[in-house]
């Protein structure tokens, strides 16, 4: 099978039900990831907001596959494509809205807003403690699902409530406390789609809110390969320890195989140099996890989210080196 021709279901997209978003049969994903590898989706549904979606999910056949997606930051799309229906949230989601309750200002913000433009529309509104996040690559919707953080802070820390829809269609709401947060890691049941969020901020200078957020993009450029193609940090770090750390320990920085590698600059990234497939970076990334073990006893998480499924015919452009 061709990395390029998707695991088809007969005529799965006439199977749909009619949507005010948009269909595309075989869908490249691979420039909708940040590290432009991966094969196609069967089918990409665009929806155009959220009664679209709701729509969608009520009426679409039971047994189908479905894959959400955001702005693919922290993604590893496999080489064979995606079977079913990959869900894209994209402008329909991406809504900002500032909400008086209680004596307090809260941010309403929709899930396919990403979280740098929610930190610099949070920056503009001169409410602070959302600037963590314009050192955080992807969007509100992902966000929430694996708890992200950065600079100390984390989602869970500033998050109020969350709107969401199940596979089946129904609508519902769970508060911070009911989404059972720790590191990384929301326990949201897998079929449930987030579509909105209610944000705590406060009132701060304007002035000094945007110099920490240039702090952070400065702090992101001298520490990370910003302008490689990558997926953001690769594996969570251990309790006690930093995953970087002890990949550096076990001998994998700057680690390549096929056109994959380690980076020099942040041994918790892999970047693709140009022609890495997805199956070189994930074999990569298991090198170091198998390396890492043997040196330090420790396993690591995979923090960056695989899926689909594998080309057969795709393998590593060259051996690991």
């Amino acid at each position: 099978m061709n990395a390029m021709t998707p695991i088809i279901q007969e005529n799965l997209v006439d199977r749909l039900p009619p949507v005010r978003g948009s269909y595309t049969v075989a869908a490249p994903l691979k420039d909708m990831t940040w590290f432009r590898v991966g094969g196609p989706a069967e089918v990409l549904y665009r929806p155009s907001d959220r009664d679209d979606l709701t729509g969608f999910l009520k009426a679409c056949p039971a047994g189908t596959p479905l894959t959400v997606i955001g702005v693919g930051s922290n993604l590893l799309v496999r080489d064979g494509g995606i079977p079913g229906v990959v869900i894209r949230l994209g402008r329909g989601f991406a809504d900002f809205e500032l909400i008086e309750a209680d004596g307090e200002t809260l941010i309403r913000a929709g899930a396919g807003l990403s979280d740098v433009k929610l930190s610099m529309k949070a920056r503009d509104a001169g409410l602070s403690g959302l600037e963590f996040l314009r050192g955080v690559p992807g969007s509100v919707g992902g966000a929430i699902r694996m708890n992200a953080g950065a600079y100390g802070r984390e989602i869970k820390e500033v998050l109020v409530t969350a709107r969401w829809i199940d596979s089946s269609g129904v609508m519902g709401g769970s508060t911070v406390e009911e989404l059972g947060f720790s590191y990384r890691h929301c326990a949201a049941p897998d079929d449930v789609i987030f579509v909105e969020a209610l944000f705590r901020a406060i009132p701060g200078d304007r002035a000094e809110i945007n110099r920490r957020m240039k702090q952070i993009s400065a702090d992101r450029t001298l520490s990370q390969p910003v302008t490689s193609s990558t997926g953001g940090s690769t594996f969570a770090n251990p309790p006690g320890a930093k995953a970087w750390e002890l990949i550096d320990a076990a001998g994998c920085r700057g680690l390549i195989v096929g056109d994959a590698q380690v980076s020099e600059q942040h041994c918790n990234f892999l970047i693709n140099r140009g022609k890495a497939t997805a199956a070189d970076l994930e074999t990569l990334g298991e090198t170091v996890r198998q390396r890492v073990l043997e040196t330090s006893g420790v396993s690591l998480k995979w923090e960056i989210r695989r899926i689909g499924v594998p080309d057969p015919q795709a393998g590593s452009l060259g051996d690991r080196t």
